[in-house]
This record gives C-alpha cells, sequence and structure tokens, in this order.
C-alpha cells in the first residue's frame, strides 16, 4: 500500500523545535552539521540490521528500510544541492518527489546491508562536502523548486532536520535538541 505524500513545508524548522523529534536547529551553527550528519549516519547501522526492517509498523509509516533509503536518498541529493550552491549563483534546484522516488526505486525490495553501507557513504560525503565550505560561501543562496530560498548556512541547518527526524521516526528515541542521535 502506498503511502499518503508529505505536502508539508518544513522550512518552519529553521524558526522554532521540532515537536515530534525535537531538535532545534537554531542552535546548531551550520559547522556542527557535519558531525551531526556523520553520527547519523552510523546510527542508522543497528537500525537497518534489525530483522523486521521491511516491516511498516503502521499503513500510513515507511519501514525503517524505507526510511534508511529515503535518507540515503537525501545525503546525496543534498551533496549535489550543495555543490550547485557553490558553483552557480542562486541556482534553482529540481523538484524531486520522494513518494515517488520510493515506489520507482522500489525501497522495499532493497537490500538492508547495502542500503546501510551506501548511506554511510553517502553521509559521509555530504559532510565532507559541508567541511569543505569556506567562510565567505555561507551566504551564497540557492532557490527549492517552490521558491523557497536558503543559503547555504540555513540549508545545511534545514537538511539536517531530515535524517534526525527520520532516524527518531524508527527508532522512537528523541535526539539532543542539536540533533545529536539519542
Amino acid at each position: 500500500m502506498p503511502i499518503v505524500p508529505d505536502a508539508k513545508d518544513w522550512t518552519w524548522v529553521l524558526e522554532r523545535p521540532c515537536p515530534e523529534c525535537g531538535i532545534d536547529t537554531r542552535l546548531l551553527v551550520a559547522t556542527d552539521v557535519p558531525a551531526v550528519l556523520r553520527a547519523n549516519a552510523v546510527a542508522w547501522r543497528p537500525v537497518l540490521a534489525q530483522p523486521d526492517v521491511r516491516e511498516r509498523p503502521s499503513d500510513d509509516r515507511w519501514s525503517a528500510l524505507e526510511y534508511g533509503c529515503h535518507v540515503r536518498d537525501v545525503f546525496r541529493l543534498y551533496d549535489q544541492r550543495l555543490a550547485l550552491m557553490l558553483a552557480d549563483d542562486d541556482p534553482t534546484f529540481a523538484n524531486w518527489d520522494q513518494d515517488a522516488t520510493a515506489v520507482e526505486d522500489r525501497y522495499r525490495d532493497q537490500d538492508p546491508a547495502t542500503v546501510t553501507d551506501e548511506l554511510e557513504v553517502a553521509g559521509r560525503a555530504l559532510a565532507a562536502s559541508f567541511d569543505a565550505v569556506r567562510p565567505d560561501e555561507w551566504a551564497r543562496t540557492g532557490t527549492r523548486s517552490d521558491g523557497a530560498r536558503f543559503t547555504v548556512d540555513t540549508f545545511a541547518r534545514y537538511l539536517v532536520h531530515d535524517p534526525v527526524h527520520h532516524l527518531y521516526d524508527v527508532t522512537g528515541r528523541p535526539p539532543g535538541p542539536r540533533g545529536e542521535p539519542g
């Protein structure tokens, strides 16, 4: 059964704490984001090793495997978008339909061990890309296809909510307020 797509605009996480997972991106300095990404990527390994990794907890929630695939793809996509922001003046990002990707790429059928390895590689790569941002580049801008505008700084802090929140979705353990795994 397909999941009803989430059509919320999550940019509000830049203005207030997430009432579900508890992360407060206002407490993060963008240069903290690489460490949060690395810790998050590693924290998925035991989650994706669970025997029930393919089981959905309810009809309206992805399985841990599906969330892991999504986080891996978010890491890859945001690495590409960060590269665009650093190379081009105020690029507009192509739309990404995460729900269509989950169906088309058959997230539920992917190998959990492979997803684990790919997620960690993608998380480390994105963290390294953020580590390489020069001080004068944090103010560079990019625009999402729906018109939401980001600087590299707000892009980093906005991004970090996604993998942190989804780790909370599958573990039920809230992160620390700065996104460290719970």
